[in-house]
């Protein structure tokens, strides 16, 4: 089975899995962060083909930061019924995090899922085990504020009351460790309790370890191995960054292990995971001794061999609403689109600047491959320079690449390629261009964008300049990043008087290299 798991299994933006089987059905539940809808849902039959469902939350995220919101869900089933847990985190750059976490169920993955249940705000991945004796629990990350102390106090676990929608407000100290452990995820397999830990932070030290004991409240003994999978040690092999998992049982009885890792791009010998945190499936099982290996031996996550992928779409907007298992908004719904009233085409009215946490109008698409050509025709008529549209390659508020036009006195309607890397902005030269809808193009590879368009001919012609894909990355720059490199369009009206620009023959192809 190993040998045939076609890794990643969620390519892209798709990272902390939480994976779950129902009878032959296998979901995975992965974080969104920033981006609406909430808590992308995944289904497969096989464990290797995985079709996005849709989403479990529809949120209102306005005012919150890059790299913050929902966070690490956690799906399981009991009781009859779908559990989903969940993190928003409002707050990333004082001595706390200001996290909120819920609980939210349902009957069907495909919902409608309940008024949430606050579960308060001690920490962050939060996952629920549901022990045989009936009871349920939830392990979590404890937060500790004070300065002169570690940030991450430790894994706690607490009991939560489902008859009285609250948790019991005693969380105990279930495990720590001098350095950093997150993650957690709480098992009953055998006469053992397995806690299931991510170490190491989300970057290249990332690792998964694990710890048991023989009663659910510890003491747990960490395993004498320093690491189920890790690839810290290994920095040329595919899948880095490999950890934060959680372990399914399939109907024969292999154990299966699902993890986050990223495929990173190099530029100038360094590596940047553009792609984001993808999701990737291991076989594993327990040896002699009762702990956990990857079936395969070593620590390092396995990449099926095989040709590479290649995939295509176009978006003509044939329905009246956004499907959300292909595009995404930031925050909030899509309150400044409209699909019928110009059909087969998306009327954006102009949003806010790329810098607003409240209401930018654009849609976004995740980046699936190093290699990926995106268009989309472009009408749109700016009068002013507080008005333009266009299309952008985009990572968060301190990093996109976008191709934008607009117009000023100067040079009349033009493009201009327009780049945002941390606080700096920088402007390439304008293209004159005649009015009248404009195929816009960008391409990636690897660590390079470069942009063209289209004239009324047909005929393609290159805008001058190769753009720094790489800084559009978790790896680039100070600050913590947890996102992924989207594709999509964007219209501004930074003076709010009702323009707008139309969107049209949306094309996306990607292949793996």
């Amino acid at each position: 089975m190993t040998a045939s798991v076609p890794n990643p299994i969620l390519r892209g933006f798709n990272p902390d899995p939480s994976i779950l089987r129902v009878g032959d059905d296998y979901y995975i539940a992965t974080s969104t962060f920033e981006y609406h809808p909430a808590v992308r849902l995944h289904h497969s039959k096989d464990l290797q083909t995985w079709t996005v469902i849709g989403h479990a939350l529809d949120l209102d995220l306005r005012g919150i930061p890059d790299s913050g919101g929902v966070w690490a869900p956690s799906l399981t089933h009991a009781d009859g019924k779908f559990w989903l847990a969940y993190s928003i985190v409002r707050t990333m750059d004082g001595d706390d995090k200001d996290i909120d976490n819920y609980l939210v169920t349902a009957e069907s993955i495909d919902g409608p899922w309940s008024e949430p249940v606050h579960l308060g705000s001690r920490g962050f991945d939060f996952s629920f085990f549901h022990d045989a004796d009936g009871t349920h629990w939830i392990t979590g990350v404890q937060w500790d504020q004070r300065p002169e102390h570690p940030s991450f106090g430790g894994i706690v676990l607490e009991e939560y009351l489902p008859d009285e929608r609250r948790t019991s407000g005693n969380a105990a100290l279930l495990y720590q460790e001098p350095t950093l452990v997150e993650g957690p995820n709480l098992y009953r397999i055998g006469d053992w309790y397995y806690l299931l830990l991510a170490a190491g932070g989300t970057g290249w030290n990332h690792a998964i370890t694990i710890a048991r004991s023989q009663e659910r409240t510890g003491p747990y003994v960490r395993d004498p191995e320093p690491f189920v999978l890790t690839s810290r040690d290994a920095p040329g092999i595919p899948l880095q960054k490999a950890g934060h998992g959680e372990l399914i049982q399939t109907p024969d009885g292999k154990w299966m292990l699902v993890h986050l890792a990223s495929r990173p791009t190099l530029h100038l010998g360094e590596r940047y995971s553009t792609l984001g945190r993808e999701t990737c499936l291991q076989h594993v099982v327990f040896d002699d001794d009762g702990w956990l290996r990857l079936a395969d031996g070593g620590h390092h996550g396995f990449v099926a061999p095989g040709a590479p992928r290649e995939s295509s779409w176009v978006e003509r907007f044939g329905g009246s609403v956004l499907d959300g298992r292909r595009w995404s908004t930031l925050r909030a719904p899509l309150a400044s689109g409209s699909l019928t009233e110009r059909p087969g085409w998306l009327r954006l009215r102009g949003g806010h600047s790329t810098a607003s946490v409240f209401d930018q109008s654009m849609i976004l698409t995740r980046a699936e491959e190093h290699e990926i050509d995106f268009s989309a025709v472009v009408d749109a008529e700016p009068r002013s320079t507080r008005e333009s549209a266009g299309i952008i390659a985009w990572y968060d508020r301190a990093g996109w690449i976008q191709v934008q036009l607009t117009w000023d006195a100067e040079n009349g309607r033009h493009l201009r390629v327009v780049c945002r890397d941390g606080s700096r902005t920088t402007r390439s030269g304008a293209v004159p261009l005649a009015d009248g809808p404009v195929r816009l193009v960008a391409r990636l590879r690897g660590p390079d964008l470069t942009f063209a368009w289209t004239d009324a001919g047909g005929e393609e012609h290159p805008i001058p300049g190769v753009f720094p894909a790489w800084t559009l990355s978790d790896d680039h720059g100070e600050k913590l990043r947890f996102t992924g490199l989207f594709l999509g369009v964007r219209a501004e009206d930074l003076d709010s008087r009702g323009w707008s620009a139309d969107f049209g023959d949306l094309t996306l192809m990607q292949r793996e290299v």
